[in-house]
């Protein structure tokens, strides 16, 4: 009798236990929401820091692939990093997710379900895009293809993807496709989902047709609209780059002296936008400029979209892309860590002074053995351990300073980045 009371106080104390975990668990999968300028979770203003690894879909589709997007998350993990974000297309052409419109192969829809189900095992959220601007893995081109081969009249670029009504429909239908689907591993529809914290309509819209911004402004206005009213439970956000439009044509000095025809002000106040999102690639948009003339554009780009998401938009921003090729001439691993470090300082100190600064997202990371998917800004954490090192003080700053504040409040601090990265090594300076 004795011993079977031992067993069943025992088994109390394990149910107790595994419910305290289990409710431990369901709220570290809440959705992460905005208020005002601010991301939160649970109720608590959530600041991240973040990556890109745009091939973890691709690579899944392969099951005896799988074990390097488990070891991506694994040591993403490890660094504290807690927002991924990766591409949810592959249009036409070899081990396509989408073969032609509506036409889908389920092996690379099930590698996208292991993407979704490791990532909430590793507690990283997902940002997923809908679709590439470029012609790398399909993209506006390849919808401008499809129609064309359906007999479809009056095709004559890609940048009728955002104004022909047969192309406005094949997107809409792959969005609906990736929204509404049902994970095979979870049993959990992608819009229930948790793990997933952002829908991205378009990876770095452009419109050779209209530099204005006007074109790609409805189209944005249209898609935002769609996929609410699929899915009003996660955020949305466009993809954008930063470039400014005719809204505010004073704006247009801070592009990196050419447009792409988006508008970053008046497309990021649809109010189906819920964040605002730059990318910046210093060593591509001034090829052949010194280190300090593009950490000084660093500065001023970071600036500028911070100041206007903060008091025009009123909307959180990420820096969604950002990095620097080991391609570049004269490159050196100090470079790449210093230019991350004035990127991560600024991040921090943005977020510290009044918020709306919600994280970064370095491009990328990869997986030992993925040589092929090198593009130059490619990251092996555990090859690489001064940036790994950058990478988790940043991560641990953030976290950190989330824990300090409250939304009301986050205007409030001052103090010095726990990096210690306050003064860059470059000289740029504190911004006042």
């Amino acid at each position: 009798m004795a011993y079977f009371s031992k067993a069943l106080l025992c088994l109390l104390l394990l149910a107790i236990v595994t419910e305290a975990r289990n409710i431990k668990n369901t709220k570290n999968v809440d959705f992460v929401r905005t208020r005002g300028a601010h991301f939160v979770l649970n109720g608590s203003p959530f600041l991240f820091n973040g990556f890109n690894s745009y091939w973890l879909m691709h690579v899944a589709a392969e099951p005896t692939e799988r074990y390097k997007v488990s070891e991506v998350f694994k040591e993403a993990s490890a660094a504290g990093l807690s927002v991924c974000r990766t591409w949810a297309f592959s249009d036409g052409g070899d081990a396509a997710l989408q073969i032609s419109p509506g036409v889908y192969d389920e092996r690379v829809l099930q590698g996208l379900d292991f993407v979704v189900s490791e990532a909430r095992k590793y507690g990283i959220r997902l940002i997923l895009s809908f679709v590439n601007n470029y012609k790398d893995f399909g993209g506006r081109s390849q919808y401008a293809q499809w129609a064309k081969n359906a007999g479809i009249q009056n095709i004559n670029s890609e940048d009728d993807f955002y104004t022909h009504p047969v192309l406005k429909d094949y997107y809409k239908n792959h969005v609906k496709k990736i929204v509404t689907r049902v994970n095979t591993m979870t049993r959990r529809a992608y819009r229930d989902d948790s793990t997933i914290m952002a829908w991205e309509l378009i990876n770095e819209p452009r419109c050779n047709a209209d530099y204005s911004g006007k074109i790609v402004n409805g189209w944005v206005q249209e898609m935002a609209s769609f996929v609410k009213s699929l899915d009003k439970k996660h955020l949305l956000e466009i993809g954008m780059e930063g470039f400014y439009g005719d809204s505010m044509p004073e704006k247009k000095q801070v592009n990196p002296g050419f447009q792409v025809g988006t508008d970053f002000i008046s497309s990021h106040l649809i109010k189906e936008i819920d964040f605002a999102t730059i990318h910046a690639y210093t060593d591509q948009w001034l090829p052949g400029q010194s280190d300090d003339a593009q950490a000084t554009f660093m500065q001023r780009w970071m600036i500028s979209h911070w100041q206007d998401s903060r008091t025009i938009l009123k909307k959180p921003l990420v820096l969604a892309e950002f990095g620097k090729s080991s391609k570049d001439p004269g490159y050196n691993q100090n470079a790449r860590d210093t230019f991350m470090s004035l990127v991560y300082r600024n991040v921090y100190n943005f977020a510290k002074a009044g918020g709306t600064m919600g994280g970064s997202l370095v491009w990328q990371l990869v997986a030992q053995g993925m040589d092929n998917f090198d593009d130059g800004y490619s990251i092996i954490l555990a090859q690489n351990p001064s940036t790994a090192g950058l990478i988790s003080g940043q991560s641990h700053a953030m976290t950190t300073l989330a824990h300090l504040v409250n939304g009301p409040n986050l205007g409030q601090l001052h103090g010095h980045h726990p990096l210690g990265v306050g003064h860059h090594p470059l000289g740029i300076g504190h911004h006042p």
